[in-house]
């Protein structure tokens, strides 16, 4: 008899373990499940405060762009401020997506974003930011720990300031449902494409007009189906799992990754019921539960927007990230939430199908283009609070300090 008992309790353990991790992913994909208030610390958030006085320009501007929007919130950026007026900018190799973004297109799109912040904020104290890409030459096929870009700040009266950068503290990703009942208009939409103009990108939107309706629901298939394969993938699944961060004490301690607020799921995790190490069975119902969570999320969507670049060179990549955060930040001023839904645009194998299916549908013929972003676009649910902000490590972390 006590040998059955043991094996029913094995058993409910490793039921829950399983169960544990399916519906943490499932919050972290629609963030519908959390805690009330928003229960993330003081201090893994007080980056988006902003810096306050600093003297030095160059930690005033890095403040900034710390904030920048980046894949899985790992904030790989470092900067090494040695040589006076100059910024030297590099990415930590062991921040980065080996599955999801084997060839680092995404990260250096977040450092493009970052960049951008960057030139941003040094306008703002009147100074113009001289950015010199790869001084080391362009990395090959893989991400390495060279230098992305040297900036140099000059003085200049003449700096021209961005009326985008008064949003970059209040810029969020709004992950949760949005209201299906509020299109995009085409004001906003010409307004978001504007954002963009300047930047060798070509900026789409669909759902602005009663004639984008197929093209809508056909990219909510793609995405839906390109979720569905990262998600009963090994390797893609167990990358996304093992950045999850439970509770107060996991957020402030890292400050990146994927915060777990819920608190039945942290209890869970405390308990030690979810196994971050372990993949749940692609038929689960743990796993079902997440993709009819992403299901419910991508149907509440009225609007995609995208960016193509003619072609995919590190450079291209760069300057989609720019592209992206000042569209970002132009529909922060607008009132819409955007969510990146990157998944159809990742370069592993076993997602070549969405992939191709995704560039034929936005008309970026392969291999000479290249959809760089795509994401989701709204306005928040009704009653929904604020999106809160992603932990920050800080500027510390950012200049290779210990965090405080």
């Amino acid at each position: 008899m006590s040998t059955s008992v043991s094996s029913k309790s094995l058993q409910r353990r490793q039921f829950i373990r399983l169960a544990g991790g399916g519906l943490v992913l499932a919050a972290a994909a629609t963030q519908s499940v959390r805690a009330a208030p928003f229960d993330v610390p003081d201090s893994a958030v007080a980056a988006w405060r902003g810096p306050g006085a600093e003297t030095d320009v160059r930690r005033w501007a890095l403040a900034h762009a710390l904030l920048a929007p980046n894949p899985h919130n790992l904030q790989p950026w470092l900067a090494d401020l040695r040589v006076a007026s100059q910024v030297t900018l590099s990415l930590d190799p062991a921040r980065q997506l080996p599955q999801t973004d084997p060839c680092g297109r995404q990260i250096l799109m977040g450092a493009g974003a970052f960049l951008e912040l960057l030139a941003h904020a040094a306008a703002e104290r009147g100074f113009r930011a001289e950015i010199a890409l790869f001084p080391a030459g362009e990395p090959g096929e893989r991400i390495d720990g060279r230098a992305f870009a040297v900036v140099k700040f000059e003085p200049d009266a003449n700096a021209v300031r961005d009326p985008l950068f008064a949003h970059v503290l209040t810029r969020r990703t709004d992950r949760r449902a949005y209201d299906p009942s509020r299109p995009v208009t085409a004001a906003q939409a010409s307004a978001l494409q504007a954002a963009a103009a300047g930047l060798p990108v070509r900026f789409g939107l669909a759902g602005a007009a009663a004639s984008d309706a197929a093209r809508v629901e056909a990219i909510r298939a793609i995405a839906r189906e390109a979720w569905k394969i990262e998600l009963t993938t090994p390797a893609t699944m167990m990358e996304s799992m093992r950045l999850l961060r439970f509770g107060s004490s996991e957020i402030d301690r890292h400050r990146d990754g994927i915060a777990i607020t819920s608190p039945m799921l942290v209890t869970l995790a405390k308990l030690g019921f979810i196994n971050r190490e372990e993949f749940p069975a692609p038929d689960s119902s743990a796993t079902q539960q997440q993709i009819a969570g992403f299901d419910a999320a991508t149907a509440s969507t009225p609007a995609y927007l995208w960016l193509v670049t003619e072609g995919n060179s590190r450079r291209q990549q760069i300057d989609a990230g720019r592209a992206y955060v000042r569209v970002n930040l132009a529909a922060t001023a607008l009132g819409l939430s955007v969510h990146p839904n990157e998944q159809a645009l990742q370069e592993y194998p076993q997602v070549q199908k969405p992939f191709d299916a995704i560039h034929r549908l936005l008309d970026a013929p392969r291999p000479t283009h290249t959809v760089q972003m795509l994401a989701r676009l709204g306005h928040a649910a009704p009653g929904t609070p604020v999106a809160p902000p992603a932990p920050r490590r800080g500027l510390a972390a950012l200049l290779g300090q210990p965090q405080t």
